[in-house]
Order: structure tokens, then C-alpha cells, then sequence
């Protein structure tokens, strides 16, 4: 049986976690299968909430590392979606 992980940030002030947020995602990379995100953006402004989706795969206690990690961060929930097939 194989696991699938998805996770689901919402950062509510990109503009302060963005440095954060990316150095986390970089030092866990090997564990992360697809990455999404976006945020609201207009001609006058951006938005400083943003999302982004995770697919992850490899060994449960990186992916559970990552989320450890990520849940250090001020500014993000963060939510887990898990499939067994």
C-alpha cells in the first residue's frame, strides 16, 4: 500500500514569511513531489495572503520534519490531507 500526503499552507502575511517559508522548502525539497501556490494579484496591488499546495513523497518522518518545521513559522496554517491506495 502506498501513502499519499498533501498539505495546504495558508501564509496571511507572505510578505514577512516568504523568506521563511522558502528556506524551509528548500532544505525539504527531496520530499516534495509537486508545489502550487498563488496569491491575489491586481494591477495596483498584491496581495499578502497567499497558499500554497504540497504533494509530498519519500520517508514519513521527512515529510513530518517539514511540517514540524513549517508550523514554527508565524503566519501559516496548515492543513493534511492523507490517501491510501
Amino acid at each position: 500500500m502506498q501513502n499519499l500526503r498533501i498539505i495546504g499552507l495558508l501564509i496571511t502575511d507572505r510578505i514577512k514569511e516568504a523568506g521563511l517559508t522558502q528556506k524551509a522548502l528548500t532544505r525539504y525539497a527531496h520530499v516534495i513531489k509537486s508545489r502550487l501556490g498563488s496569491h491575489e494579484v491586481s494591477e495596483d496591488k498584491c496581495s499578502r495572503v497567499g497558499f500554497i499546495l504540497l504533494q509530498l513523497s519519500g520517508k514519513a518522518d521527512e515529510c513530518d520534519k517539514l511540517e514540524l518545521e513549517l508550523q514554527q513559522i508565524g503566519g501559516i496554517e496548515i492543513q493534511r490531507m492523507e490517501f491510501s491506495y
